[in-house]
């Protein structure tokens, strides 16, 4: 049976971007968003206890009682986001590559108005998508950007730690969720007296953790977040909705105030192979303050649509843009869009 390390090597030869081990299955990774077979051997439970005791380590009686682990490390040469879990008392393990060197933010298909991100210096800007939509490359083409172009201090909280920046201009800490700080709220309450001007927030998922990053935001500080939606108006829903309905008014009115701009991600497969990104780019202007603060969600997708002259779209402009360069099929477009009519009347 192949080990960890070889099924890693034969991964990222081949260009896949997952790796799943799973008793009673072969090693399967995933090329193009498809999962496939890397080989006709069977994991079998030994194979897969002694895989997860060998990427655990030490962290393996954590596993053991709590049932999943997030780690990060660099096997066969690449460095990996791991997620082990356990499915009717036996382990699974899903292996995330990650690319060796940060991406330039300019070569990952983003609409122009991305770049301007690295030119603020307060507010919050979140970055959505599905889990694999690329959220963590694009915040790592970010922040790398920032590095290398600004003379700030960046400190990051995730969990697992993904890409290792290396600080050029900027200083850099990165804080591992669960190793360096114990919570995202708790690690985030400590950023603010740790003199940053950038925060990265792995993900704002809870009241103090979304309550703090607009303090922050207020307080003059660039925030970055990811959030798992699939738009802009939806990303606004989630955040307001994590909080009492008493105190859903008053988020809404510090988010109209603080957030900057939206991006969400999908990836899209690619005629010939491969996967294209399609992103939806808010700009928060005056009118989407206004509908944020009102609770008018359904109509900021008319608002993105619109702003085009400073630089937003919609994810269904973008999959037109896709069609209309060749980049995908008209098929898998409508697949992916939010409305169909949309793709239908324009990517001809």
């Amino acid at each position: 049976m192949m080990t960890v390390e070889e099924l890693v090597i034969k991964a990222r030869e081949d260009g896949a971007s997952d790796i799943h081990i799973i008793c009673n299955l072969p090693p399967k990774y995933r090329k193009s968003g498809r999962l496939e077979n890397m080989s006709d051997e069977v994991m079998s439970f030994e194979d897969c206890v002694d895989a997860t005791r060998w990427l655990a380590g030490s962290a393996y009686d954590e596993f053991e009682r709590v049932g999943e682990l997030d780690l990060a490390g660099t096997y066969g040469g690449n460095r990996c986001r791991v997620h082990i879990f356990k499915q009717q008392g036996i382990p699974s393990i899903a292996l995330r590559l990650l690319s060796e060197t940060i991406p330039k933010l300019d070569t990952l298909g983003l609409p122009p108005a991305v770049m301007d991100l690295t030119k603020l210096h307060k507010g919050i800007v979140l970055v959505t998508g599905e889990t694999g939509s690329g959220k963590s490359t694009t915040l790592a083409a970010l922040l790398d950007c920032i590095n290398h172009t600004r003379y700030d201090h960046i400190v990051t909280l995730e969990d697992p730690v993904e890409y290792v920046y290396k600080p050029d201009k900027c200083a850099i800490n990165q804080r591992e969720v669960g190793k360096d700080t114990k919570s995202f709220a708790s690690g985030l309450r400590a950023s603010l007296r740790e003199d940053p001007n950038v925060i990265l927030i792995g993900e704002m998922r809870d009241t103090e953790t979304i309550e703090t990053a607009i303090t922050a935001a207020e307080t003059g500080h660039l925030v970055f977040g990811t959030l798992h939606t699939g738009s802009a108006a939806d990303s606004i829903d989630r955040i307001v909705q994590v909080f009492p309905e008493g105190a859903q008014q008053q988020i809404r009115m510090q988010l109209s105030m603080t957030l900057v701009a939206v991006l969400t991600q999908q990836l899209v497969p690619k005629k010939g192979g491969g996967r294209a990104l399609a992103a939806e780019m808010m700009v928060v202007t005056d009118a989407i303050r206004n509908l944020i603060r009102t609770g008018n969600t359904p109509q900021i997708a008319n608002a993105v649509a619109t702003s085009t002259d400073i630089g937003g779209q919609t994810m269904d402009q973008a999959l037109v843009k896709l069609v209309r360069t060749g980049q995908i099929t008209r098929e898998d477009a409508l697949h992916y869009a939010k409305e169909e009519a949309y793709i239908k009347k324009y990517a001809i």
